[in-house]
């Protein structure tokens, strides 16, 4: 049974897919802090065997599932006890939700992969707290049907989600005049395009507020993040594209906004500590005390407002292209940007050739609408090798 509607019940079982990254990681931290709220069931990583059996004999977890091949499964039973159940493979994430006793499905998985395990989580009435924004980029239509079905809730973690959510407190969609993302803008905020253009791997990875995995730093560098984030939040918050926008605060203490029809704004501001909206996500709709540290409004000084820069970072720019769209072309874009954040990675293009590859596959793609599982996975697929024909131009050429 969901618990979206079952106030009394006070301890979640969780089950965490993506327990060694960074979100996995806090999300663990908040288990130790409110272990009267919070239960962890079962847990998910992608090759950090070592660490996910750490973290399975901390909590004492029994279900435990891998990414890895054969060889990474049977290393990870031999750090467990005998009576543990291991599952492996990208199938082994969906078998870990199907087969253990969970009340909520905490996504912190990077790219598409937690996709199946979303809707695996559903069909089982799991609530379903995500952070991994590419489910809602690439199935927003199909994940929250599937979700209004079952009657279970879909809790964002990502902090401006999150922040959404609690302004809102189920306010409805005609009532809401801007969804107001902030962005901290990125190491390249106040950078000229000429330097920008130049911009090194190093440089990228070096943000100004959050400590992030490679791929979502880049991500913040580009805007692509929060690209990502507008068309999460189309789907999620059930308002059309024109009503998501975006402004640079480069404190990130306010983490969004929302401005309703009779021009009342609300705000939700924390510190920078991902703890904050996994937590609400978890004990939600009640609150709890924690350990995590207070705002001193006095010690902040001010909090600065800034309009981004579309002309110099065409991410925003695509996503309302695609978001608008609909259809495949989410997905496009997402699959797009992962493939040639990849490539910036290895050295195979330059920055501004993360955003022209994906410029240049959405342009090539013919969206279908109201698409179901199969055709978003074929649209990813193919914006994959589409946008890997792109970067395999010279560098000047992309």
């Amino acid at each position: 049974m969901s618990v979206a509607n079952d106030p009394v019940k006070r301890r979640r079982r969780i089950i965490i897919l993506g327990s060694t990254g960074s979100i996995g990681t806090s999300a663990l931290k908040v288990a130790r802090d409110i272990p009267d709220r919070m239960e962890v069931v079962g847990l998910a990583a992608c090759r950090s065997v070592a660490a996910l059996a750490e973290q399975a004999r901390e909590f004492g977890v029994r279900h435990v599932a891998v990414s890895g091949g054969a060889a990474a499964v049977e290393e990870l039973r031999g750090l467990l006890p005998a009576d543990s159940t291991v599952f492996g493979g990208e199938e082994g994430l969906v078998k870990l939700v199907r087969e253990t006793e969970a009340d909520m499905v905490l996504i912190a998985i990077v790219g598409t992969a937690g996709l199946r395990p979303a809707l695996a989580a559903i069909e089982a009435g799991c609530d379903l707290a995500i952070a991994s924004k590419e489910i809602l980029v690439m199935a927003g239509e199909a994940v929250m049907e599937a979700a209004r079905r079952k009657g279970v809730a879909v809790l964002p973690v990502d902090s401006e989600h999150n922040a959404i959510f609690q302004c809102l407190e189920g306010r409805a969609p005609s009532e809401v005049s801007r969804l107001i993302l902030t962005a901290s803008g990125g190491p390249f905020r106040t950078w000229s395009n000429d330097r920008i253009a130049a911009a090194t791997l190093a440089q990228a990875l070096k943000h100004p507020t959050w400590e992030m995995g490679r791929k979502i730093t880049i991500d913040s560098a580009t805007l692509f993040n929060k690209g990502l984030e507008m068309i999460e939040a189309r789907w999620l918050f059930d308002v059309p594209m024109e009503r998501v926008e975006v402004v640079v605060h480069p404190q990130s203490i306010v983490h969004s906004m929302v401005e309703f029809i009779d021009g009342s704004v609300l705000a939700q501001m924390s510190h920078s500590d991902m703890c904050f909206p996994i937590q609400y996500a978890v004990t939600w709709p009640q609150r709890v005390r924690n350990t995590l540290r207070p705002l001193d409004f006095a010690a902040l000084g001010r909090l600065e407002f800034e309009a981004p820069r579309r002309a110099d970072f065409p991410a925003l720019d695509l996503a309302v292209e695609a978001g608008t769209t609909g259809g495949t072309l989410p997905a496009v874009y997402n699959a797009a940007n992962e493939t040639a954040v990849a490539a910036f990675i290895d050295g195979r293009t330059r920055f501004p050739g993360i955003w022209r590859a994906v410029a240049r596959t959405m342009e090539a793609h013919r969206s279908i609408a109201h698409a179901g599982l199969d055709e978003i996975l074929a649209a990813d697929a193919w914006a994959r090798r589409e946008a890997e024909r792109w970067l395999e131009k010279p560098l000047a050429a992309v």
